[in-house]
């Protein structure tokens, strides 16, 4: 392992570039918290529809964002479900 050893101003710096960097990159993102009020689901539901391609997302570190228009893009499939959370046929809205 290779050690690389910088100055403190020079770290604060990057540090400083980077986080800038990232606030202007993800101004419009939403996070999991956003996003959960927004289609009125629980933070399980939402990691199911990661988990299974529903919904498309990044991730820093530890943290998940979601692009506004593709929570809007899913609006009606989470709109689509009854209260035990079956899915309702979109066209005839039964189940």
């Amino acid at each position: 392992m290779e050690v690389i050893s910088i100055e403190r101003s020079t770290y604060e710096e990057l540090l400083t570039s980077f986080n800038s960097f990232v606030d202007k990159g993800l101004g419009d993102w939403l996070d999991n918290q956003d996003v959960c009020q927004i289609l009125n689901i629980s933070p399980r539901t939402l990691q199911t529809l990661r988990d299974n391609g529903t919904l498309s997302y990044s991730q820093i570190n530890r943290k998940v964002y979601y692009k506004p228009e593709d929570v809007e893009r899913i609006l009606y499939i989470v709109d689509g479900r009854d209260k035990n959370g079956k899915m309702c046929n979109i066209k005839t809205n039964s189940l």
